[in-house]
């Protein structure tokens, strides 16, 4: 099993302008160590074989007919290697000359793709030799013996002939710089791998546009886009050439090299074929539009494209890089810009619903955790923007019989420090009263006894909220809703839910975020509260402290929330089986330590906390169903009015069936 997964890779091998024999033994000896590396598709820069800087060398009949004696024997020293690669030649057709990429696989040139947009501005006089080829239909042409009845035109797929998500295309330099790119049509009609043949020259600012370019045009086509690019080895008569080689996959880079460095050296990249196909079915906008680009596309069937080494063998090296943390930025700049950004969208859906409702409060239940602390912190922000008082926010604390004094004296300190209006209700009483009235035991520590609690702080918030003429501000976060850690009609009941679709691990860091801004402000009070919230673990704190010390946490019952973070984050991202998350949660997590539990991460208890994430899913969805308004902040969301609409009554059992078997 392959898990979608197919490795890729660009070089940019040693040059000498004209001498195609150099060239070619630099291309052979390339494509079998990538064998060697099992890359399955191996792209070289444009004009490969006899350089990209030829000039009127184009011209001379010498020139053309060696780069197709030596594209013939790369063939035939190729031809026990089971990779597809493309490598770039003048090819002569009718009274012109094209720009072309050639594909080649187990010795044999399974296609040629002209250059279809030929530049003639600035330093760039390409016209003076090439011809632009703008049709669609797909011809057979011949170069010399032995390289015969080979397909030649722009709408040509090589595809895997057990697989049909290796959709492979190509297009040539110029062609991505251009509004409608070749490449757009090719992803429109299926492809998902483009290829880019390139000798982009070098001038300052250009590999910042070139890296824009790259990243944008395979988001927009929603594909896999390798970008080779000539080498400092072309001539510098005229202009300067860097070798910087892009790969990206739906916006993102994969893999980058720098400019100007050593030749030879392959740029690796495992692409994650699933995610490119489920977000092309996700996003229903990209399907509609391939009707604005139909074309009929000749595909030539390949065997053995497919990926296999990653099944059985997870120390096998991974040319992708799976986050612990996905919904985390591991940048520290990008993570607070992130953040930053969270928090204002937060504040902001808030804000609108307190302007449109007239509020003149708002009510929270602080425990002094980290949920019910962010929610504080994005209310306070929320009011700010709105003008009114933060001595309009209640704050209130509800001890009971988990209750410690860590968190309450917490909770205290934060209301003050927020300048919010402080209301301590003690529900000991009310709950022994209902204990009472249900014929509940005190003594009995079961799911009643803590439920009974939460409903009760749940009451006397939705009063409270009626008394000052205010709303109920929810502080369940995105990991609780998943998994129901959460009181029906209790903690998971609200007015609105500031934090619906903030996940526990991101959580953390936006209240890191809050208690830096604190600190930069002089409030070192402030910030010193929250580091104490943030340093405390995690618990509803429902049940007797232990020692004075909190007794019950939630990690330790339900399991790491970073670890069930990540499962979330490909079950409702991706789409992604159990199997293959469990794959990916061992590349991420195996060997690594569980801050929380401080408990080694081992392939048994990834797959048990795998199975149990599942059940409670599943399990659970009745919660999430009538979940209050909130606004969505992340590209992942439970709302049923939005990203999520799962029926609370199905079955579980074939998603479990194939955790067993894992």
């Amino acid at each position: 099993m392959n898990y979608g997964f197919f490795r890729v890779a660009s070089v940019s091998p040693s040059l000498s302008v004209a001498d195609c024999n150099f060239n070619s033994k630099q291309i052979i000896e390339l494509v079998k160590k990538a064998q060697d590396k099992k890359i399955k598709l191996l792209v070289f820069p444009e004009l490969s074989i006899c350089a990209y800087t030829c000039a009127d060398l184009f011209t001379q009949k010498t020139l053309q007919e060696e780069c197709y004696i030596v594209l013939k024997n790369i063939c035939e020293e190729t031809k026990n290697c089971n990779i597809l690669f493309c490598v770039g030649l003048p090819v002569e057709l009718d009274s012109e000359r094209f720009n072309c990429a050639a594909f080649v696989f187990k010795g044999k040139v399974l296609a040629l793709i002209p250059k279809s947009f030929i530049p003639n501005y600035s330093e760039f006089y390409e016209s003076r030799w090439f011809a632009s080829f703008s049709e669609n239909t797909v011809k057979q042409i011949s170069l010399c013996k032995g390289l015969e009845d080979i397909p030649f035109g722009t709408d040509i797929f090589i595809q895997d002939e057990n697989d049909s998500s290796i959709k492979i295309s190509a297009e040539l330099c110029e062609d991505l710089w251009v509004p409608f790119s070749p490449s757009t049509r090719h992803a429109l009609n299926g492809a998902t791998i483009i290829t880019n043949l390139s000798a982009s020259n070098e001038v300052a600012g250009k590999a910042e546009y070139r890296r824009i370019l790259v990243t944008g045009h395979s988001a927009k086509t929603v594909s896999a886009y390798i970008y080779a690019n000539a080498s400092h080895d072309e001539s510098s008569t005229d202009m300067i050439f860097s070798g910087h080689s892009i790969i990206a996959a739906n916006g993102a880079i994969k893999a980058e090299s720098g400019l100007f460095e050593n030749t030879q050296e392959f740029l690796i990249a495992d692409i994650d074929l699933e995610k490119l196909t489920q977000d092309r079915i996700k996003s229903t906008t990209f399907s509609r539009s391939t009707s604005f680009a139909k074309s009929e596309y000749k595909t030539i069937f390949v065997s053995g494209l497919q990926q296999e080494h990653f099944a059985d063998n997870i120390d096998e090296q991974l040319y992708e890089k799976i986050d612990l943390h996905p919904f985390v930025p591991s940048d520290i700049q990008k993570r607070k810009e992130r953040c930053f950004s969270i928090i204002e969208m937060q504040s902001e859906g808030l804000a609108k619903r307190l302007r449109h409702i007239h509020a003149q409060g708002a009510v929270i239940g602080l425990s002094g955790g980290l949920d019910s602390t962010l929610a504080l912190l994005v209310c306070a922000r929320a009011f700010d923007k709105c003008n009114i008082s933060r001595e309009k926010i209640f704050s209130i604390t509800m001890p009971a019989f988990g209750t410690t004094d860590r968190t309450f004296n917490n909770a205290c300190l934060l209301a003050k420090e927020m300048g919010t209006t402080l209301k301590e209700i003690n529900i000991k009483d009310a709950v022994i009263q209902h204990f009472k009235d249900i014929g509940q035991d005190i003594n009995t520590h079961d799911v009643t006894y803590e439920n009974c609690q939460a409903r009760e702080r749940t009451q006397v918030l939705m009063d409270f909220a009626n008394k000052c003429n205010g709303i109920v501000i929810g502080t369940g976060d995105l990991s609780e809703l998943a998994l129901g850690w959460c009181t029906y009609n209790g903690d998971q009941m609200s007015m609105y839910g500031v934090n619906s679709s903030i996940p526990k691990t991101l959580v953390r860091h936006l209240v890191s975020w809050f208690a830096d801004e604190a600190f930069e402000k002089g409030n070192k009070n402030l910030s010193d509260v929250l580091n104490d919230i943030l340093a405390t673990p995690v618990s509803p704190e429902l049940l007797p402290p232990s020692e004075g010390k909190i007794s019950q946490k939630t990690e330790e019952i339900v399991g790491p929330y970073e670890l069930h973070d990540f499962f979330l984050y490909y079950v409702l991202r991706w789409g992604f089986s159990p199997r293959k998350i469990y794959f990916l949660a061992q590349k991420a997590f195996l060997g690594k330590e569980d801050k929380a539990t401080k408990t080694i991460y081992t392939k048994e208890i990834i797959l048990k906390w795998l199975k149990n994430f599942y059940k409670r899913f599943f399990s659970q969805q009745f919660k999430r169903s009538c979940m209050p308004d909130g606004a969505k902040v992340g590209t992942v969301n439970l709302s049923p009015r939005g990203d999520w609409r799962m029926p609370s009554d199905a079955s579980v059992q074939i998603w479990i069936k194939e955790i067993e078997k894992c």
